[in-house]
């Protein structure tokens, strides 16, 4: 049986990639923890929030890899003397990783309250017009 995709289709050329990157966030499931928003602060900037409590800074990474943006979180070992009556807060390892489309960049990041705050902007791609000619050298901006 054939696998059908969109990149499949005749008109969609060079986007198995794109289809690779779907495929795999498919795949990897996601426990929740810690939980996170995503919102837009103004035309082409967003900030991405993890709730982080618990966590010092020395204790948080955060890494462009290629094109995705991982955050990961781990606190050092505990000491065996505590005894828990009721343990309700995470304190586990956690990896999260975003997608970032290409010209979206890391502008910063802060911890605030517990909340760590990354920031992500837009850069606004300069427009490029190729003539290509049929028989002959490529011309940028109609240009010679």
């Amino acid at each position: 049986m054939t696998k059908v995709t969109f990149a499949s289709h005749p008109n969609l050329l060079g986007f198995e990639e794109l289809d690779r990157l779907v495929e795999r966030i498919a795949k990897g499931g996601s426990d929740g923890y810690p939980p996170w928003n995503i919102e837009q602060t103004a035309s082409g900037a967003y900030r991405i929030t993890l709730a982080v409590a618990g966590f010092a800074e020395d204790d948080l990474s955060v890494a462009l890899e290629n094109s995705t943006l991982v955050v990961r979180g781990r606190q050092p070992a505990e000491t065996e003397d505590r005894v828990f009556l009721h343990r309700g807060i995470a304190s586990r390892r956690f990896e999260r990783s975003f997608v970032l489309a290409d010209g979206v960049e890391v502008s910063g990041a802060s911890l605030d309250n517990g909340l760590l705050h990354v920031d992500l902007e837009r850069a606004r791609p300069d427009a490029v017009v190729r003539t290509i000619a049929i028989n002959g050298k490529i011309k940028n901006g109609g240009g010679a």
